[in-house]
């Protein structure tokens, strides 16, 4: 592929897709868990998001991480991991949230998007907190964007432009 000068022009980084196969399987795992009424083992840094499928109409769930929790509020912070290819955020965006699951909790949600300055705050606190297992989240975060992240406040809100952070609340 050439560019408008007639010179080369590399396309951008694949993206992964989302797991499939035996990491899709072990990273269902927590599910099975809040099917078992063992959700409460994960605390709450983990999630179940139950939604309706928009496409299919049926009952789609995944579990996600907390990267912050208000106890006040009871609102639950996540990253869309896979950016404008997570299944959950459009069933989310299309009004599709049934039910989300956290500690010992249930509720019907409400949901918002967090704007670029609040998620590229959250997501700073999330990384302070975190600090033991830096190098291993920007690793990770560097495969879902396609590029590499270093941590700079620059990249942290290029990051969560790519990867929307979404807020959940019992819906009143």
């Amino acid at each position: 592929m050439t560019g408008q000068h007639g010179f080369p022009v590399s396309a951008p980084p694949a993206r992964p897709a989302p797991p499939r196969g035996l990491l899709g399987g072990l990273l269902r795992i927590p599910v099975h868990l809040y099917h078992a009424g063992l959700g409460f083992l994960l605390g709450r840094r983990f999630l179940l998001l139950a939604t309706t499928g928009r496409r299919t109409g049926r009952r789609r769930e995944a579990v996600v991480e907390v990267m912050h929790y208000d106890y006040s509020t009871r609102e639950a912070i996540v990253m869309a991991g896979w950016g404008a290819r997570t299944g959950w955020l459009h069933n989310v965006e299309a009004g599709l949230a049934q039910e989300v699951r956290i500690g010992r909790e249930r509720y019907v949600p409400a949901h918002r998007v967090l704007d670029p300055g609040e998620a590229a705050a959250v997501f700073a606190d999330y990384e302070r907190r975190n600090r033991l297992i830096a190098p291993i989240v920007r690793r990770v975060i560097s495969g879902l964007v396609g590029w590499r992240y270093g941590g700079s406040p620059e990249a942290r809100r290029r990051v969560v432009e790519q990867l929307p952070l979404v807020a959940f609340r019992p819906r009143l």
